[in-house]
């Protein structure tokens, strides 16, 4: 701690990160990357975009990823947002749309940013219990507030909201902003982009690190009401007017150009998750039902911290979170690839044997 930092920053509880560690041989399925690498046609976009143009500043409007994100999800580009990750979409979301008279709502276990941020833009929030199967309720979401936000599938859970039950939070919420944060829709849900039209007050956010696979360009984007996206870009012309550098504009706009990669990543995905939730309820773990690209476990009699250092000794990394009490004894297992998943579930079963 140094001297020179002002109270704020003292008192501040930073999020942290899923752990990247340096080691020569391992199996990381803790931070929910995709299992294969991006596709060709990205990787030839970003060699394409790294020439002489580098000396010039991007497109601050980002126009050409904007008009792939509009055309691929059906919407105008006045309905589209885009950003350094989604983690810096939603911040200006938070600032720019949160700082309200009444607290803000969103699940007690859910992405422990969304408290660092109220933390950092001084946001009252009231956290709402998940209900005794870690889910989220709709029910829950009527009494007075300054804005709803929560993530569809729910993190680190995975469970899913319907999008009958996405409504009915909107409809009870008509002058508040409800916002869905579908990091990992792509594995098993359907998205809220659907709602927009029909709801001004509803703002949608995606990701391209997970099921497009390029965690490491930073590409997140929201979609909604022009006025709700005209607010964002009010946040974000006067914090940093070009967030997306030319090659991950590049990179982008040639992620949704090919879709069939798209697919059969997002099938590999799907088909491995319940490959591996059979191994795990073979070995006596209970599995929440899942539509991300990862899986929310608990083993009947062995603890979860136990669990996830003897792993570690074996060089395989899972997320133990280990609060709340509730969810202590708890992995968050990231699907990997074929190869990856067995050498787990080999692992686990000498543990457990053991």
């Amino acid at each position: 701690m140094s001297r020179f930092w002002s109270p704020f920053v003292r008192d501040l509880e930073p999020y942290v990160p899923g752990e990247q560690p340096k080691m020569a041989r391992l199996v990381k399925l803790n931070t929910n990357e995709h299992p294969l690498g991006p596709s060709p046609r990205v990787i030839e976009a970003i060699r394409a975009a790294a020439d002489d143009r580098l000396r010039l500043y991007p497109d601050p409007d980002a126009t050409e990823l904007k008009d792939a994100i509009a055309a691929y999800h059906g919407v105008s580009r006045a309905q589209v947002f885009v950003g350094n990750g989604s983690d810096e979409v939603l911040a200006h979301i938070f600032f720019g749309l949160f700082k309200q008279d009444r607290p803000l709502l969103f699940p007690d276990i859910t992405y422990s940013f969304y408290k660092v941020y109220c933390g950092l833009y001084d946001i009252d929030y009231r956290p709402v219990p998940l209900d005794d199967d870690l889910a989220i309720d709709p029910a829950d979401y009527t009494a007075p507030n300054g804005g709803i936000i929560f993530p569809n599938p729910n993190a680190p859970t995975g469970r899913l909201l319907p999008l009958d039950a996405i409504e009915a939070v909107l409809a009870a919420n008509p002058e508040s902003v409800v916002v869905i944060d579908e990091a990992y829709v792509d594995f098993g849900g359907d998205s809220a982009i659907a709602l927009v039209d029909r709801y001004p007050n509803l703002l949608v956010t995606q990701t391209l690190s997970k099921s497009r696979s390029l965690a490491g360009v930073r590409i997140g984007f929201a979609v909604g009401h022009p006025e709700l996206i005209d607010g964002l870009e009010r946040i974000k012309n006067s914090f940093n007017s070009y967030p997306l550098d030319r090659l991950a504009i590049a990179a982008g706009k040639a992620a949704f150009e090919d879709e069939d990669f798209f697919q059969r990543g997002r099938e590999l995905v799907i088909e491995e998750r319940e490959t591996l939730r059979h191994a795990l309820e073979t070995m006596h773990f209970q599995v929440l039902p899942s539509a991300a690209n990862f899986l929310f476990c608990r083993h009947a009699t062995r603890p979860g911290a136990d669990l996830a250092a003897a792993l570690r000794e074996r060089g395989i990394i899972v997320r133990h979170f280990g609060k709340p009490e509730r969810i202590a004894d708890h992995l968050r297992i990231t699907v990997g690839r074929p190869d990856q998943n067995r050498e787990l579930t080999e692992a686990l079963e000498e543990i457990l044997g053991s």
